[in-house]
């Protein structure tokens, strides 16, 4: 049986095809390595003391996401190459370029890349660190590596959630200045991968640009690259979740002016839950954002419908106080009665020894229905009637004139008149279509301006 399991092992072996380079390769290829790296001294950079060392940039960007408004970063896994020139691994061989692993790179001097606005970044090592290195007979070397970075992008958020953002990716060399060491970018060295497997939930991607200048510090001139991600804001998210509902709920506000004025439980009711409903939807929509100290877009709005919720519950108080005093007559008997002797009652009018600003009227004999208020005599009745029917038979239902000043009535000349009987009729009218066109200048201006 053995005999057998050896003869299987070795037909299977046998259809194997194995290429393997001839040993004479192998053995030139390890001793040119050997020879390279025989004076090699890793710690100075190529042509120190001659010329700046020039390292040309390659980004292969694998995906970008998800992005932080609340932290202010975004998330880019790239694939970085540098390719420089150094004359101390030149080589004369039948081979023109040696394909070396993750174990050549600490034998060689390599750029001192950082990226600078970079919070947190790592290589990727598994199964084995993901870096290539490569060696051409000429001494061009290229080094590439696979990198995820947290990178910050201080996003500007005036037109939230209408807005969009240019967030930069920044690397430089961190000790060599411009006069040892020049970055530049190669003829289409940024590209990216398909979109589809990107985590930009909320988020466009509009295109991509690149940039190089000299920065100044106090150590030197450096050369600064930058590649700059243009991302545009889906509104998706945020009109399912905050301006439908505050819309929804400033319409079902206007729902009190249809409902009689008699009816206070159910109107007071109705405002005070759409105003706590706007209220909590504020709050909703502000932990969607950093604390800034600027007014968003999404703030603006909130605001304004907030504000309409509250002018109607507001309404419904004003038109409750100035319609309370308003009672129609009982009897027609009562009426009449004041009605004739109201002539003779107004101009007899006295002010009393007390804190109170009412106007007061003598009346011999007294009226029965008489009471004290704040040491003040006030006849309810009187007031009541008066309002109907003072002043000659003028119209009076709109307005407070049992007085001697509004007898001429020249106070209403120039004046709009407004019957606060009919401030619901109004608001029907005016809550709508100052809404619909708040909203008309609120969209066109935030999406086309």
């Amino acid at each position: 049986s053995r005999k057998v399991e050896e003869d299987e092992y070795e037909d299977s072996s046998s259809n194997q095809k194995w290429v393997l380079a001839p040993k004479s390769q192998d053995t030139d290829v390890t001793l040119i390595l050997n020879k390279l790296l025989r004076e090699y001294d890793k710690k100075l950079r190529p042509d120190i003391g001659i010329k700046p060392t020039v390292i040309d940039v390659d980004i292969y960007v694998n995906s970008i996401g998800p992005v932080s408004s609340i932290n202010m970063e975004y998330q880019i896994d790239i694939f970085f190459a540098q390719t420089w020139t150094d004359s101390r691994l030149r080589f004369n061989s039948t081979m023109k370029i040696l394909t070396l692993n993750s174990n050549m790179v600490g034998l060689i001097w390599i750029p001192d890349t950082i990226f600078r606005n970079s919070k947190t970044a790592e290589a990727h090592w598994i199964t084995t660190p993901n870096q290539l290195l490569r060696i051409w007979n000429d001494g061009k070397i290229l080094y590439t590596l696979r990198l995820t970075i947290n990178a910050e992008c201080q996003l500007q958020l005036h037109n939230f959630p209408m807005d969009e953002h240019s967030c930069p990716l920044i690397f430089s060399s961190y000790g060599y200045p411009k006069e040892e060491m020049i970055y530049r970018w190669r003829k289409n060295s940024v590209e990216a991968a398909d979109q589809k497997s990107w985590r930009l939930y909320q988020f466009d991607f509009m295109g991509l640009r690149n940039t190089t200048e000299i920065v100044t510090t106090s150590a030197g001139d450096y050369v600064v690259m930058t590649i700059y991600f243009e991302l545009s804001r889906r509104m998706g998210y945020f009109t399912i979740q905050t301006y439908i509902p505050c819309i929804l709920t400033v319409v079902l506000s206007w729902v009190s002016f249809w409902i009689k004025k008699d009816a206070t439980p159910a109107r007071t009711a109705l405002g005070i839950t759409t105003v706590l409903t706007m209220t909590t939807l504020s709050t909703i929509a502000r932990k969607s954002l950093p604390r800034v100290s600027y007014v968003t877009a999404m703030d603006l709005f909130v605001t304004v419908c907030f504000l309409f919720v509250f002018a109607a519950l507001m309404e419904y108080a004003t038109l409750n106080y100035y319609s309370s005093c308003r009672k129609p007559t009982t009897t027609k008997k009562t009426t009449s009665l004041l009605h004739s002797d109201s002539s003779r009652w107004i101009p007899e009018r006295l002010s009393l020894q007390a804190p109170s600003n009412y106007s007061l009227l003598d009346m011999r004999p007294p009226p029965p229905a008489m009471t004290t208020l704040n040491n003040s005599v006030y006849w309810q009745e009187f007031e009541d009637t008066c309002v109907y029917e003072c002043l000659d038979g003028k119209d009076c239902q709109s307005f407070f004139c049992c007085y001697e000043e509004c007898k001429s009535g020249s106070w209403r000349k120039g004046r709009i008149h407004i019957d606060i009987l009919e401030l619901d009729s109004y608001s029907r009218v005016f809550f709508p279509t100052s809404f619909l066109l708040f909203n008309l200048v609120y969209w066109v201006g935030y999406l086309y301006l």
